[in-house]
């Protein structure tokens, strides 16, 4: 087994040099320490990359120069030093003992040095800039852009509260035939029911859900109230068509299949053969029967013209709704690569909104909190889709509806 630090820097320099996604990474970590670090493993970790910008500010006025391993070194001490419980002295000294472990001794002083002035001047840090796009984008590592406009929407008050909220807990729910009460009777936490949708539990605190029985069993699955209010945006689906065209890893569909009392037809697309094969597995989990299939939703496959009721179209997005949930978001993401995400989105609501029958309902949705994904696509898919009209329009906010930042257009076809 590793130690919990050697993990912890190793898992950071994968998710924050090499790109790494972080829910795989941690996955992978918490398998090679002793069960009763994973926590302390994942705080660490999840932490030190929410921090990474602003840690990096502080380190460039006291190290011009810093290489790889230390830059990352210096990072998850200087989480613990500032944002965790570790006294100051045993961050300090666990630091220098893992970079003497991997071969960094050349790096040790002077790594001592740093951490050492960090604990002096923690009240008296190097200012931020004075603008307040500036200040929060490089205290909370997000994009000047995004703070820009969510200032413009929301004030900046509101923006900082958007930023520093909290995580927002594990919420679960019950897979038909098992109900909601009979769920809350057995779960081995206490658990309150969510406000957005009422088959949602929350639990106060958590446990492992991934070894349980009820998960094993396909009694329970775990999702966030947002996700479970984009599948209730469909309406009824009770015995009718629907397509979940951007489907993996199924828990939408999954919840669709369960709120139909497994009555809906569901079609289940993924463009990813593995992400596929991991959709497959949640259903085989939940009992789900649907057709899944290997497809690029931007695609217009004439065969499925008019042939759904409803279509689910959670298109890729920026996920920067999920800034609580998944620190990582905030990462390598930059204005560029949301306004290429705005091309892919176009073209999945033009390919798939030919797919819904007249009279039926298409539901846009993200996990996001920026316009040009959200209201303005729709705005602009009406513009060219007369034969469709906006029914229902709703951004979730963390800070507002105690959920993740999803966004969801109910659009009916005439």
């Amino acid at each position: 087994m590793l130690n919990v630090r050697r993990a912890a820097f190793e898992t950071l320099v994968r998710i924050l040099e090499d790109g790494a996604y972080a829910n795989l990474a941690l996955k992978e970590a918490a398998s090679s320490v002793e069960p009763k670090d994973v926590p302390f493993l994942y705080a660490l970790v999840n932490e030190t990359i929410a921090r990474a910008s602003y840690l990096d500010y502080i380190f460039a006025h006291y190290c011009k120069r810093q290489k790889r391993a230390l830059r990352n070194l210096l990072r998850m001490a200087g989480t613990e030093l500032l944002y965790l419980d570790t006294p100051a002295h045993a961050a300090i000294d666990e630091a220098v003992k893992l970079c003497r472990a991997i071969g960094k001794q050349d790096s040790c002083g002077l790594l001592n040095a740093v951490l050492r002035r960090l604990d002096r001047e923690r009240d008296a840090l190097p200012p931020l800039p004075e603008s307040a796009v500036d200040r929060l984008s490089i205290y909370y590592g997000v994009p000047t852009f995004l703070v820009a406009e969510w200032i413009a929407a929301f004030g900046e008050a509101e923006t900082e509260a958007l930023l520093s909220h909290s995580p927002l807990g594990t919420v679960v729910r019950a897979q038909y035939p098992f109900t909601t009460t009979e769920l809350r009777a057995v779960l081995p936490v206490p658990s309150v029911p969510c406000s957005l949708d009422p088959n949602g539990l929350k639990l106060s605190e958590g446990f492992d859900l991934a070894h349980d029985p009820l998960f094993a069993s396909g009694k329970l699955a775990v999702q966030g109230e947002g996700a479970m209010l984009i599948c209730r945006a469909l309406g009824d689906v009770r015995h009718k068509r629907v397509l979940d065209a951007c489907a993996a890893p199924g828990g939408k569909s999954a919840y669709l299949a369960s709120l139909s009392e497994n009555t809906a037809d569901i079609t289940a697309w993924e463009l990813h053969p593995h992400r596929r094969e991991l959709m497959d597995r949640t259903f085989a989990r939940l009992n789900v029967r649907a057709l899944t299939e290997c497809r690029d939703a931007s695609v217009f496959d004439p065969a499925y013209e008019n042939a759904f009721d409803a279509v689910l179209l959670d298109v890729p997005c920026s996920g920067f709704g999920l800034l609580q949930e998944k620190p990582d978001v905030r990462l390598h993401k930059d204005e560029a690569d949301v306004n290429a995400l705005t091309g892919t989105q176009d073209a999945i609501l033009d390919a798939c909104c030919r797919y819904v029958r007249p009279g039926g309902v298409l539901v846009y949705a993200t996990c996001t909190i920026v316009k040009r994904e959200n209201g303005e696509r729709v705005r602009a898919f009406l513009l060219t889709h007369p034969s469709f009209t906006l029914e229902e329009e709703r951004q979730l906010l963390p800070t507002r509806d105690g959920t993740d930042g999803f966004y969801y257009a109910r659009l009916l076809r005439s």
